[in-house]
């Protein structure tokens, strides 16, 4: 395994993170260990959830699997931890968003769910616009004053986000933002405009999640032809027809390198500047097998330039202005 610098922070990470999405809603407790158990091997020792993933009614399923497997596997000093606050958890108005009261009370419910007495990294889930900086900013400051927390990351944030963000922690000399983690892969470029710059000047690392565009960069139309059941067939429609075009010229560039086209996917994020580990989100301990294997098989320039064109970048590709102006 691989491992880097999160952002400008002195933590360490594996290049790849566990993403438990699928923990509760399509996967139960003994596989969600399984999952887990398969990535300690492999050394992958990042691992993502949300105080809302496999919640129904508040209970989190996601991060309780995770707080059972750290009692039975003994791996919490091991694992870097991140989970997320901001999605409404109940029906009670304050139970949702980034107010100081919900921050503050979110981490300790995680916390609990966890079994844990700290999170490594707190991230909130998406920009709320309604609640002042220098409110989130002093709800973050008390959970690490009081060591809930290590580091405070973003998700889903603009780049004119990160640096408002950032100004307002450089004001109260907090250390503010480390990680941004966004939609990003072959498909889907839009951070590359702003993002992905602002993140690179404000020193927070990048943590694509989605990195195969829900399955249908794993090999979908091949997937299709053979009949293979999985997430890239049943949503065929809304993820893969409208790009079928650049999709079987990507498998046949990928079938041409002797190479899945899983593996490609991961390693051309792996290969960006910005990116720190692209988040997987497996739902058996076999799907990270494919990802661990970009590690190993980085892509060559002539690759690189052959998915250029099979998936342009936005406008002029880079950073914005450039990418749309002079």
């Amino acid at each position: 395994m691989e491992y880097t610098r999160l952002g400008r922070t002195g933590l360490t990470v594996s290049r790849l993170c566990v993403g438990t999405m699928n923990f509760g809603w399509q996967i139960d407790e003994q596989q969600s260990h399984a999952i887990l158990d398969r990535a300690m091997e492999a050394g992958l020792t990042f691992v993502d959830t949300a105080n809302m993933y496999g919640s129904e009614t508040g209970d989190g399923l996601s991060e309780r699997f995770i707080g059972s497997w750290f009692d039975k596997s003994g791996h919490r000093d091991t694992v870097v931890l991140a989970t997320k606050v901001y999605s409404r958890m109940s029906d009670r108005p304050n139970d949702r968003g980034l107010s100081a009261r919900h921050i503050i009370a979110s981490c300790e419910a995680s916390l609990r769910r966890l079994r844990t007495d700290w999170i490594d990294l707190f991230q909130m889930h998406h920009i709320e616009r309604g609640t002042p900086w220098e409110e989130i900013w002093q709800a973050m400051e008390t959970l690490v004053a009081q060591g809930k927390i290590r580091y405070v990351g973003s998700s889903n944030f603009a780049g004119w986000h990160l640096s408002r963000a950032q100004a307002a922690a450089d004001r109260r000399h907090f250390l503010g933002v480390v990680s941004e983690q966004c939609k990003y892969n072959l498909l889907t470029r839009h951070v590359e405009l702003e993002v992905l710059p602002a993140a690179a000047e404000l020193g927070i690392g990048v943590l694509p999640y989605s990195p195969l565009h829900f399955g249908a960069l794993s090999g979908a139309l091949r997937k299709q032809r053979d009949g293979v059941p999985g997430r890239s067939v049943l949503h065929a429609p809304q993820r893969v027809e409208p790009h079928r075009a650049a999709l079987e010229r990507y498998e046949q560039l990928c079938a041409d390198l002797g190479q899945e086209p899983t593996t490609v996917a991961i390693a051309w994020l792996l290969a960006r500047p910005e990116v720190t580990a692209p988040i997987l989100g497996p739902r058996t301990p076999a799907q990270l097998d494919l990802p661990i294997a970009a590690l190993h098989h980085p892509l060559t320039e002539e690759t690189r330039a052959a998915l250029e064109t099979i998936f342009p970048p936005i406008g002029n590709g880079g950073p914005g202005p450039e990418a749309w102006a002079w």
